[in-house]
């Protein structure tokens, strides 16, 4: 789906949390629930960034911030509006957000299979420093 308009960044508040967890819950095989979200917007550590088009969220990206360090927590793109740039827009403006506090190094965690974010992720820059064997895999 192509788009002329311009997209808008805002800080994510409780009442994007519905929003925020369809795009979610398409976007993940294990999505956080919309209570998550709520939570999570809520809190002082933390970081969420909305991407919205003609008042519409088509992504967001959030992260907690610590002692000089941002700790990527979810990054998505609604699905109709992928393949548009709009992943690198909302994770540069999560970068600039958390700059802002003080942030001078950047973590995350990606599962090797998720090429995409891994393209987006080098593409600031950022370096893998380690693998877990089985990490996040079911007991």
């Amino acid at each position: 789906m192509g788009t002329t308009a311009e997209i808008t960044f805002r800080k994510m508040t409780p009442d994007d949390a519905d929003a925020v967890a369809e795009i979610e819950l398409k976007s993940f095989s294990v999505p956080w629930t919309r209570a998550d979200f709520w939570k999570d917007a809520q809190n002082k550590n933390a970081e969420y960034v909305i991407g919205e088009l003609d008042k519409k969220i088509v992504a967001y990206a959030g992260a907690w911030v610590a002692f000089g360090e941002m700790e990527v927590m979810n990054i998505a793109v609604d699905e109709n509006f992928r393949g548009q740039g709009i992943g690198k827009k909302i994770f540069a403006e999560l970068i600039r957000v958390c700059k802002l506090r003080g942030v001078t190094a950047i973590t995350l965690e990606v599962r090797p299979s998720n090429t995409a974010a891994i393209k987006l992720y080098e593409s600031f820059g950022l370096k893998s420093v380690g693998r877990r064997k089985n990490y996040q895999r079911a007991a």
